[in-house]
Parts: structure tokens; C-alpha cells; sequence
């Protein structure tokens, strides 16, 4: 019978690599909608991934900097009408 939880180092591990993952893709579908808030949302996942020490460090910068991308378009739409937000 055991008294104690089991160990969870690599639970850790496997979440940062889904952060790192899920930052990723909301980075790349950032590029396309919502970008407002999937910009902010990748870059945060793909921060708290690295500091987690994700095995994925690729997927986590790439996160990154696709959810710093989603921000420098949506100010880039916001210059080119004038106003806060954008549209087609």
C-alpha cells in the first residue's frame, strides 16, 4: 500500500512540453484571428514552458515569437486604419 503520491518530476515535464506545444500552435492561429488575445496567451505559455524546462525549447521560442508576431500585426492594422482594432 503506498502512502505517498507518486512522483511527479515527469508530469512536469510533460506539461511544460504541451505548453510549449500549445503556444506554438495559438501563436501560428494568432497570425490568422483573435490575435489580440492569442498573441498575449503564447507568448505567456511559451514563457512559463521555458521556465519550466520543457524539452521542447524549439517549440516554446517559436511560440514566443510567433505571439510577439501576432502583436506587431495587430499594431501594424491598427496604424494602417486608424483605429484600435482591424478589419478586412
Amino acid at each position: 500500500m503506498q502512502l505517498t503520491a507518486p512522483d511527479t518530476s515527469r508530469t512536469g515535464v510533460r506539461d511544460a512540453d504541451g505548453m510549449a506545444v500549445a503556444s506554438f500552435i495559438l501563436g501560428l492561429l494568432g497570425l490568422l484571428v483573435l490575435n489580440v488575445f492569442l498573441g498575449p496567451v503564447a507568448i505567456v505559455l511559451a514563457a512559463v514552458a521555458l521556465w519550466r524546462g520543457t524539452a521542447r525549447r524549439g517549440r516554446a521560442y517559436l511560440g514566443l515569437t510567433l505571439g510577439i508576431a501576432d502583436l506587431v500585426v495587430l499594431v501594424a492594422f491598427m496604424q494602417a486604419d486608424s483605429t484600435i482594432s482591424w478589419s478586412f
